[in-house]
């Protein structure tokens, strides 16, 4: 049953799930710290660190929930973690500087993102922890993701301006699709088949993000974030920072460093429904399992909110270190 909630988290982040067998933990890099803390959405307070992990940037786990997968900028390296405990396990060395990372749903390889010219994504094998193949995109790669089948991986690059979608079965790339600014985080809707629907892309220079048709291969839409309120200002050119789909895929959470804030929107429609301030420059955003709290990483104040979906407010403010950026969620058997 463990495993079985696990996989389920993981590779369908769109599945609403009520209760989890063990113990959930929302893992938060601190991109100018030397470590990674791990918080208890129970009592919303950090539990363990992943110590010595010069600038983490993403975060990813194993699909049976045992390991994390962090990229280290400083070394060039993936480390992998054990959950329960925090300790390395082991180090794959990259082919140059990484940001983030996604994880194949049967956990056999991890892409991450790299993020110097020309551009890659290194596909890691977890068995040995070295690269398998190095696959060459146009422009340095920020994020990757893996769909909710776990048929593609996707690469996004600022430089580039460019989606790139990967076979995850012949790790060739499939199809690309240039966009008009730099792609930054992308959030994932899965359709009724478990195949994906569309991605929500986040853009340098935009305060909102672009709808795109994944099955057509165009972007279908453009949503701009409300101008008010004005509580900060955009930041690295990324207004808008950090996106991702609730567990039942019902609502898209935004995020706005203007409005040093989230916004809600219903699903499928796009309405906005709601905004919460939680602090300045919020970076990125996880879930917990059963979609009731949504974590934001506020880089500027080093502090994660956690916030209530269901009235919208802030509930806690857990300090954490260094520019808190990429976080995720797991749940540890």
């Amino acid at each position: 049953m463990k495993r079985f909630v696990s996989v389920l988290l993981l590779a369908f982040p769109g599945l609403a799930l009520t209760t989890w067998a063990g113990s959930v933990r929302i893992y938060q890099t601190n991109s100018a710290g030397d470590h990674v803390d791990v918080i208890d959405p129970v009592t919303n307070k950090v539990v363990m660190r992943v110590e010595g992990i010069e600038v983490p940037h993403g975060v990813g786990f194993s699909p049976d929930g045992t390991r994390a997968y962090i990229t280290c900028e400083s070394e060039s390296t993936l480390w992998a973690t054990d959950t329960k405990t925090g300790k390395l396990i082991a180090k794959a060395q990259l082919s140059g500087h990484p940001n983030n990372l996604s994880v194949s749903s049967d956990g056999k390889y991890v892409f991450v993102g790299i993020a110097v010219a020309p551009g890659a994504v290194d596909v890691i094998d977890t068995a040995s922890m070295k690269i398998a193949k190095t696959i060459p995109v146009k422009g340095a790669v920020h994020n990757t993701y893996v769909t909710p089948d776990g048929k593609f991986a996707i690469a996004g690059s600022i430089a580039g301006k460019i989606i790139t979608v990967i076979d995850a079965k012949t790790l060739a790339v499939a199809w690309e699709l240039p966009m008009d600014q730099g792609v930054r985080p992308i959030a994932i809707e899965k359709a009724p088949d478990g195949s994906t629907s569309r991605l929500f892309v986040q853009l340098s220079n935009l305060h909102g993000f672009d709808v795109v048709d994944f099955k057509a291969h165009k972007v279908t839409q453009r949503i701009t974030l409300p101008d008010q309120p004005v509580n900060g200002k955009a930041e690295s050119g990324a207004p808008s920072h950090g996106i991702a789909v609730s567990p039942d895929g019902k609502t898209l959470w935004v995020n706005s460093s203007i409005a040093s804030g989230i916004f809600e929107y219903s699903l499928p429609d796009l309405k906005m429904m709601g905004y919460v301030k939680t602090d300045k420059v919020p970076d990125w955003v996880t879930f917990t399992p059963d979609g009731k709290t949504v974590y934001v990483a506020n880089s500027g104040v080093n502090m994660v909110s956690a916030v209530d979906v269901a009235s919208r407010k802030e509930v806690a403010r857990i300090p954490v270190g260094e520019v808190p950026k990429r976080n995720g969620t797991v749940v540890v058997p």
